[in-house]
């Protein structure tokens, strides 16, 4: 009995490691690019959504799996800087996209973005999760579970943003469109000054 408490407990710490470490306020780059990558949509679009986060998922998975693992290395303070970008790629990009195309295409441009942006946000996850683990040689199952709680951190963002999204654009006043235009223009405006303060400009 003994073995199996411990790993439950084992997955069970970094679980919450995971869960934490992408609602922390205080390391909120993650959460901007979710609430960016989702700023286009409303609720009615939930296949989209589901469509943006599996992408998401797939890409700092894979990421997170091979760096934490030490497959692949890439300086931390380029990583740190990365992140931001991606948020500002996508919010940019968000601005330039008309109406007519988040309600009637497929918007393939952004399922690219989730998937190969999230390529370098699972570096900055693995950063965090190496970390953690020190030399610790048996992390596989340590692994599962801090990805575990990377996946229901982003679906508690997912739902708390579209909730709020359907309160403001479906029963409030405001438009889609400045509803895109403000939440890009923020999180655009955020991502940029934490750009400048990353020491790889520094």
């Amino acid at each position: 009995m003994a073995y199996i408490r411990y790993p439950m407990s084992e997955f069970s710490l970094y679980y919450g490691l995971g869960l934490d470490h992408i609602l922390d306020i205080n390391g909120y780059d993650h959460i901007l690019f979710v609430v960016v990558l989702c700023a286009l949509y409303q609720s009615s679009d939930w296949k989209k959504v589901l469509i943006l986060v599996t992408a998401f998922t797939i890409g700092h998975s894979i990421t997170l799996a091979l760096a934490t693992l030490k497959y692949i290395q890439i300086n931390a303070d380029l990583i740190e800087f990365l992140i931001p970008l991606t948020i500002l790629i996508t919010a940019v990009s968000n601005l330039f996209t008309k109406e007519q195309k988040i309600t009637t295409g497929k918007l393939n441009r952004n399922y690219v973005y989730a998937g190969f942006f999230g390529l370098i946000h699972g570096l900055g996850f693995s950063n965090y999760l190496r970390a953690l683990l020190g030399n610790d040689s048996s992390i596989l199952l340590e692994l599962f579970a801090f990805n575990v709680g990377l996946e229901v951190g982003q679906i508690i963002i997912v739902g708390i943003f579209m909730i709020a999204s359907f309160i403001f654009v479906s029963i409030g006043s405001v438009s889609r469109r400045d509803w895109k235009m403000i939440i890009s223009s923020a999180v655009g405006g955020v991502a940029l000054m934490l750009m400048m303060d990353t020491p790889f400009l520094n």
